[in-house]
């Protein structure tokens, strides 16, 4: 709902922009993040959104945030930390 009304960490697109995908890190250790981000590539994707409640403070920390930040950087797409909080 935050991206369709481009409200929270979504407000600087215009309507032109689409969601493409959405899915989890597949849990420890961001296994699957590697494989995703080579397909959302090809399929054109420039920009990951790193949920909200990955980094905040009521919610259990992610113990692999910081590789799973280096993986999404080092495939040359944007990082945006936070979604809809």
């Amino acid at each position: 709902m935050a991206f369709n009304k481009r409200s929270m960490h979504f407000k600087e697109y215009d309507g032109n922009a689409e969601m493409v995908a959405f899915f989890t890190c597949g849990g420890c250790s961001g296994r699957r993040i590697y494989r995703l981000l080579k397909s959302l590539k090809k399929r054109g994707v420039d920009i990951i959104h790193l949920s909200s409640c990955m980094q905040m403070e009521n919610y259990p920390k992610c113990p692999h945030i910081d590789e799973i930040k280096k993986t999404v950087q080092d495939a040359g797409i944007k990082l945006v930390e936070g979604t809809h909080h």
